[in-house]
């Protein structure tokens, strides 16, 4: 994505590794990023601003489920994912 998700995935793994747990650096898809703002988006408008980290937190946790349930998701699949539920929320 940039050199600041770049860094930031190192710190992740380095603080995983500091737990006992080695992890690879979490890494951000272009289109999952575009997906995951618009959801920050919408949650703002249809609740209240400071939910949107909220929301992207569990599509997060969601996606990793989703991966773990489908592992031949991808990238897209994710940010369609996130778009599927992001468009229901705007439509609620």
């Amino acid at each position: 994505m940039n050199a600041f998700f770049a860094d930031l995935g190192k710190r992740w793994s380095v603080a995983a590794r500091a737990r006992g747990a080695d992890i690879e650096p979490p890494t951000l898809d272009a289109g999952v990023a575009e997906e995951l703002l618009e959801l920050a988006r919408a949650a703002a408008h249809v609740q209240e601003r400071r939910f949107a980290p909220l929301a992207c937190y569990m599509a997060g946790a969601a996606a990793e489920r989703l991966r773990a349930a489908q592992p031949a998701t991808t990238e897209g699949d994710v940010a369609a994912f996130i778009a599927e539920v992001r468009r229901a929320l705007e439509h609620a």
